[in-house]
């Protein structure tokens, strides 16, 4: 093996073009293996085809081809056989040019130059300048242009972010999360006097809520996802809406049956589930009005069978039974 062949196959050989005018990299890998066989000055290089492949791992027909095309762009030149193979004189001569070093770096600059502009593109069109704000909180301030405030803002609460906003009374919560303490007692006001609280002054509204089915049912199931979280037997969830609604129609406040339903899960726990009051039934029968149930006591009860007490001095019906 020859380095001077090597290194002029590898790096300053010229690079051979296909038909299409690209790279030929499959001849340049031929003329690779060609310069390994060769002497310093290019000369007595005779690998077998079969050599060449496995070398390279092309077919015969690929490799063959490889040579030819070699051989019409001048970088290789037959000039005997040995053994039955061609025998061939790299023209190591040949130098490759120059810019083709100074092409490749200027294709790579143009590529991160368009790929830094793409990123700059993107990161700009995420970027969307909002011309309005609106707080969705009932005690929060709209404003309808961010660039024509220019008179003093009166809110009705201490100020908070748009972000740090609560939902709305009239939305619903994901998943029915449990509510606050806070807001199970403003539900056991009546909706009409919370709508008129929360409800900001005619001047400054200027964006209104996006109106309900039905007002009054939303109300009541505000605070029903803490009840259904909490009570022991979780069955027929529809029905216990309805009995929920109706409850509190009824008079009853959602904190006092949430507390309710608590207890009753704590008198349950452990106790056979099939006796369980299902959720309507509980509330249909008004279950969160009674009195708890007294600490009990363990009861005695008897194990195996019962036997009555005889004389132990009477034997006469000692074995019977056995």
């Amino acid at each position: 093996m020859s380095k001077e062949a090597v290194k002029w196959a590898m790096d300053d050989a010229p690079m051979p073009r296909t038909e299409k005018g690209k790279p030929d990299t499959t001849g340049r890998h031929v003329l690779q293996v060609l310069a390994e066989h060769a002497q310093s000055d290019g000369s007595n290089s005779h690998p077998s085809v079969l050599r060449i492949q496995y070398r390279t791992g092309y077919d015969r027909t690929t490799v063959q081809r490889a040579e030819r095309r070699l051989e019409k762009a001048g970088l290789i030149k037959q000039d005997g056989t040995v053994d039955g193979r061609k025998r061939w004189q790299l023209a190591m001569y040949l130098v490759r040019p120059k810019t083709d070093w100074t092409d490749l770096e200027r294709e790579e600059n143009e590529f991160r130059a368009a790929a830094a502009e793409r990123k700059r593109r993107s990161r700009s069109k995420g970027v969307t300048g909002a011309e309005s704000v609106t707080v969705t909180d009932s005690k929060g301030v709209t404003v309808t242009d961010a660039e024509s405030v220019t008179g003093d803002v009166t809110d009705f609460a201490p100020s908070r972010h748009a972000l740090n906003a609560q939902p709305s009374r009239t939305q619903r919560r994901p998943n029915h999360q449990q509510p606050s303490v806070n807001q199970l007692h403003k539900d056991s006001s009546s909706p009409a006097a919370q709508e008129d609280a929360s409800d900001p002054a005619p001047a400054t509204k200027t964006a209104s809520k996006p109106a309900a089915a039905n007002p009054a049912t939303d109300h009541h199931l505000e605070a029903f996802g803490a009840f259904w979280l909490t009570y022991p037997k979780k069955k027929a969830r529809e029905e216990a809406k309805k009995a929920w609604i109706a409850a509190i129609d009824r008079g009853a406040k959602p904190q006092h049956i949430v507390t309710a339903a608590q207890g009753y899960a704590k008198e349950r726990a452990g106790e056979d589930p099939k006796y369980t009051k299902y959720p309507a039934t509980w509330l249909n029968k008004g279950c969160y009005d009674d009195e708890p149930d007294p600490a009990g006591h363990p009861h005695l009860r008897a194990v195996g069978d019962y036997q009555p007490w005889t004389n132990p001095e009477d034997h006469s019906g000692y074995f019977e039974g056995l």
